[in-house]
Order: structure tokens, then C-alpha cells, then sequence
């Protein structure tokens, strides 16, 4: 398995739906935070900043198995493999206050440069994880 890394927060009350648990869409939300702390944690962000490498999802698949209420207590575990031309993501939520998993999401990502044409995975992101 690549490099696993993992955020903690709390579910808030403006993501809530009439429902009152959390939106579905905000699910999408939370794993697209995730992925950029994964990026950040690593110190690839930087690295696509200086180097005009954006990374562009290009598919994403959410499995929602639990709702998360508001004030629960949230972990992400995130890690990413390659499977050229792509770096796909693979995390899950698992809710601490209930001690069960909330969904599981996978998101397939490619990168396009400064020019806007689609690359290789940098070899930069491919050593952090």
C-alpha cells in the first residue's frame, strides 16, 4: 500500500440536509478536502504550484454506506496508487463517534501542465507516495 495519510474534523450544521444528516454532496466535498491535505501533508502542493502541474479528476466514485448527523466526529484515511496515465485515490470515512464507516470513495486524477496538455504522473509525486 502507498502512503497513508489521514484527517480528523467534525461534522458541521451548515451541511446538513432536510434530513437532517449530512448532504450527500457534501461527502464529495470532504474527500476532495482530503485529498488536498494528502497533497499538502506530502508537500506536493508545492511542488504543483512552482511547476504549473495541476491534477484534474476525471472520475470519482462514492460508495455511501452510513449517514454522518452533525458534531460527529470524522476520520479520512486516504492513499493513491498508479495505474498510468492515472493516480487514483482510494479513501474511506469512518465515523468515530459511531465507530462504523460512513463511505468509501475512489477518484481516478490525471495532470495537465502549464499548457494545458495531459502528462505522466511527476516522477516528484510518484517518490512522496
Amino acid at each position: 500500500m502507498a502512503n497513508k495519510q489521514i484527517i480528523t474534523f467534525t461534522a458541521r450544521g451548515y451541511e446538513l440536509d432536510s434530513y437532517n444528516h449530512i448532504n450527500n454532496a457534501v461527502y464529495l466535498n470532504y474527500f476532495e478536502h482530503a485529498r488536498w491535505e494528502y497533497l499538502r501533508q506530502l508537500n506536493i502542493y508545492e511542488f504543483l504550484k512552482e511547476n504549473q502541474n495541476l491534477p484534474v479528476v476525471t472520475d470519482v466514485h462514492i460508495r455511501y454506506q452510513r449517514e454522518i448527523k452533525i458534531f460527529d466526529a470524522l476520520r479520512i484515511e486516504s492513499y493513491c496508487i498508479l495505474e498510468k496515465p492515472y493516480l487514483i485515490f482510494h479513501q474511506k470515512i469512518m465515523n468515530l463517534t459511531t465507530g462504523l464507516s460512513s463511505a468509501r470513495a475512489t477518484t481516478k486524477l490525471i495532470f495537465i501542465g502549464k499548457d494545458k496538455i495531459v502528462g505522466d504522473v511527476p516522477s516528484e509525486i510518484l517518490s512522496a507516495i
